[in-house]
């Protein structure tokens, strides 16, 4: 039984035409496409942590304030 990207019946002259050489990828395609990635989103999502980082960095300041420390 032979399965895509898991499995491949070589037949003999494959093999010898590979030199004998029985790694996997040279008679099984493993290879998978990455999901395209939404760099637009990527970026806003970046956008949204930087200005949340900025407020908490803001209410830290005004606690150290409170505290004398800052």
């Amino acid at each position: 039984m032979v399965e895509d990207k898991f499995s491949y019946v070589a037949t003999f002259e494959e093999v010898k035409e590979n030199d004998f050489n029985l790694n996997i990828p040279r008679y099984v395609d493993t290879f998978e496409e990455e999901p395209e990635v939404d760099l637009q989103a990527v970026q806003e999502r970046i956008e949204a942590i930087e200005a949340e980082l900025g407020a908490v960095q803001e209410e830290m300041d005004r606690y150290l304030k409170e505290l004398g420390v800052k």
